[in-house]
């Protein structure tokens, strides 16, 4: 593709694992957007090959003035606010739906390849996770932002001359995700705190699950950009589709995998079970928030027909295979 590949949210975890999935394939015209208002972020493109860095703010003044009529082939759209717990509505309002329509109208007029990025959090506390309205009730602002932004591309789509297509992720982890702080998934954090205290946290039990037996959908980043890459090369495909693995795992198996994955990379077999881990005081349980209390999916889990009926075929790593790879590439880069 000759034209420039627009990724926004460029230096943010999954912004980032996209651009590195392109250089992989040779693609490097590509266009970084990003607002590096936290300076820190720029450490996720520092290995990355780009055609150009732009602010945020100036992208979207540039291509409302015509900057980019016809140099443009595809815009992946990953900036968003992610943090779930975020209450400035306003603020979520304006950088993640009203920055989204901005792109989406642009690439309809210019005919562009429009991919985006949505959440499993437009779901809310519903227990089927089904590309369907009835099923959609966001807990929070971050997840209305994002649910109101996918009514306005169902509006759109049956008249688009172009694609569009949203990813509903799901509980996505793996390497370049440090910047999140408290947002960054359970593997990471489990990996910081068995490195630190030799053991590591998880709520206890809630929504009538035992102690770590919360269940989500986690899907590993690197299926992710497979699954942009994917559509990328078949423009024909639109839609909305959810974006994970299609088996829910417990909290627990991400515990049990990361602890063990780390014992092995200490020189420690063979792996324990959890009764194991739980027994020698590797796994603690912490009362679970009262600030989550309502706003907390105990459950997620994708159902990805929609997806395999667009064509993807390919296989998902499990969170014993995919946790077990990110705590091999943070054991090296600590």
């Amino acid at each position: 593709m000759s034209n420039y590949i627009v990724v926004t949210g460029a230096a943010g975890f999954i912004g980032s694992n996209l651009v590195r999935a392109l250089n992989a394939r040779g693609v490097n015209r590509i266009i970084a957007v990003d607002n590096l208002t936290r300076a820190d972020k720029f450490k996720n493109l520092v290995d990355c090959e780009i055609a150009d860095y732009l602010d945020k703010e100036d992208f979207i003044n540039r291509i409302q003035h015509g900057h980019f009529e016809g140099e443009i082939g595809a815009i992946l759209h990953e900036g968003a606010c992610s943090n779930t717990m975020e209450t400035d509505g306003r603020y979520m309002m304006e950088n993640n739906y009203r920055y989204s329509v901005i792109l989406l109208d642009w690439c309809l007029e210019q005919e562009v390849p429009f991919l985006y990025a949505s959440s499993a959090a437009t779901y809310g506390m519903s227990q089927i996770f089904r590309e369907k309205r009835k099923h959609e009730a966001p807990l929070n602002v971050y997840g209305y932002s994002k649910f109101l932004f996918d009514q306005i591309v169902r509006q759109r789509l049956p008249n688009a001359s172009s694609q569009v297509a949203g990813f509903r992720y799901f509980n996505v982890y793996g390497p370049q995700e440090a910047h999140k702080g408290r947002m960054a998934s359970v593997a990471f954090h489990h990996f910081q705190q068995f490195r630190e205290t030799g053991k590591v946290q998880l709520f206890e039990g809630s929504h009538s699950y035992a102690n770590g037996a919360q269940m989500r959908d986690f899907v590993h980043v690197d299926d992710v950009a497979k699954v942009n890459l994917f559509f990328l090369d078949h423009p024909k495909r639109s839609g909305i589709f959810n974006l994970g693995t299609g088996k829910a795992q417990t909290f627990n198996d991400v515990a049990v995998t990361t602890v063990n994955s780390c014992r092995a990379m200490a020189g420690e077999a063979p792996p324990l079970t959890l009764a194991e881990i739980v027994r020698q005081r590797l796994l603690e349980y912490v009362p679970f928030p009262e600030a989550l209390k309502g706003k907390y999916q105990a459950y997620t889990c994708a159902d990805i027909s929609r997806l395999r009926s667009a064509g993807y075929d390919a296989s998902f790593a499990s969170v014993e295979e995919g946790v077990a790879r990110y705590v091999k590439w943070l054991w090296l880069q600590a």
